[in-house]
Formats: C-alpha cells, structure tokens, sequence
C-alpha cells in the first residue's frame, strides 16, 4: 500500500536523509513530500540537492520551496549576496558548491526553479515551508514570500486557545480552511519537543535538524513518526548553523 510521508527540514544533513529513508524504508510506491530548506546547515547542501534530484527519478516527490532554497537559488543564478544568509547556513552552502560543475550548478539552479510554494492533496491538506498571510487561502496572496517566510500562521496556532471551537467568531480563519496544514519552518525545539508537534490541525516537522535536533518525517495518513539521529552526530567535526 503507497504512503504519504512529509520530510521536514534538511539543511544540508544528507546523511540524516539517507539515514531517515532507509528507517521509514521508502519505496517506489511512496509518495515524498519535502517541507523546504534543503541547504545551509550542514556541509552536504550541495549533495543533498544532487540526491534529491536522482531520488525524483525514482520516487514520486514534491518539493516545497523553504526560505534557504530560495536564497541559495538566488546566489546560484545571479551571485546576489545577501549578509544575513552568510551568517545563518549560507556560507556552508558557498563551500558546498565549490566542487561542483557548470552543468551540475546549472542543474540545481532548473531543481530550485521546479519547486512548488505549496501542494493542496485531494483530500484539501495543505503543505507549505511557512504559511500564508490572506484569509481567502494561499492562492490568494499577493507576494511569493509569505509562503516560506511567514511565521504568523505558527504563531497563531501556538496562542491560540486550545478550548476555542471553530465555530467561534474569533476563531482563525486561515486553520478553517484546510483539514491540516503540514509546516516546516520555525523548529519545535523552541518549544522543547523533539519530535512533530501537532495543534489546531497544524503539523510542524522541523525538529530542529538545521542545530542540534534530528531529522523527521510523518506519514501523513497514520501519523506514524520517524527521525533520524541527532543530525550534529553525524557531523561530529561540524557545527551546523549552531
């Protein structure tokens, strides 16, 4: 029987990738939906991207957007700088890319390009990098950015109070319109957990990859949870974005 696992944020970890497919042992018949931020973190930005393209082949995947993707995409295509990328992952995305051929960059830059703000399945769950900002939905925004930017929407579900009904006035209308919203984004362990975290129909499955969490994944029909080990033991001699 085929699954629906969503992947939360790499970060460059391409070990805790591999490590976390063959702990949920993916197969042809899966399909992969990947939360964003591939890149900037751990020294593997550059392969993870490789990777993914190679496992797109074989797999049916879908790529959201993250906020790192897109200024990776941006350096690659037109050398745009940007300080605060260097200082949070970026530089080990330069280094990354260093060994990489013309055509590789060139690939990568067609992958970034390729992939979607947000995916809504048939049975209306949303998967977006970040959220969104208008009330109609996210095919109603006015500017791109929303969708791997914004952290309103995580914000929202963490203030909201849990004994607040839908049916309440007050009641958020951006988590009425879907029957979940899967994210990425802000890690859970800001709010010390460590594995998804679930509230108001939202699912964060960042679990802190990019520092010192581990990799996560969720199918997401059954909720069962996988996750990798932590990812700064698998690069003992790095420190991600710490």
């Amino acid at each position: 029987m085929s699954r629906k696992i969503a992947i939360g944020d790499i970060h460059g970890g391409l070990k805790a990738l591999v490590q976390l497919l063959r702990r949920v042992d993916i197969t042809p018949e899966d399909e992969i939906i990947f939360l964003g931020d591939y890149v900037d973190g751990w020294s593997d930005s550059a392969n993870v991207v490789s990777y993914l393209i190679e496992l797109a082949k074989q797999n049916t995947c879908i790529f959201i957007r993250g906020n790192h993707d897109d200024l990776v995409h941006r350096w690659l295509k037109t050398g745009e700088l940007n300080e605060k990328w260097l200082q949070h992952g970026g530089q080990s995305s330069m280094d990354a890319y260093r060994n990489l051929t013309p055509e590789e960059k060139q690939a990568h830059i067609e992958f970034f390009q390729q992939m979607m703000n947000y995916y809504i399945d048939k049975k209306n769950r949303l998967f977006v990098h970040a959220g969104f900002t208008n009330q109609h939905g996210p095919q109603n925004e006015y500017h791109d950015t929303g969708y791997y930017w914004d952290r309103t929407l995580w914000e929202t579900v963490l203030a909201l109070d849990p004994k607040m009904q839908k049916s309440n006035i007050y009641y958020p209308k951006r988590l009425q319109l879907f029957k979940e919203i899967f994210i990425g984004h802000t890690p859970v362990t800001r709010i010390d957990e460590t594995t998804p975290f679930h509230k108001a129909g939202v699912w964060n499955i960042d679990t802190g990859a990019a520092f010192m969490g581990k990799l996560s994944a969720i199918e997401v029909n059954t909720k069962e949870v996988w996750q990798s080990d932590p990812i700064y033991k698998l690069y003992p001699n790095e420190n991600g974005r710490n």
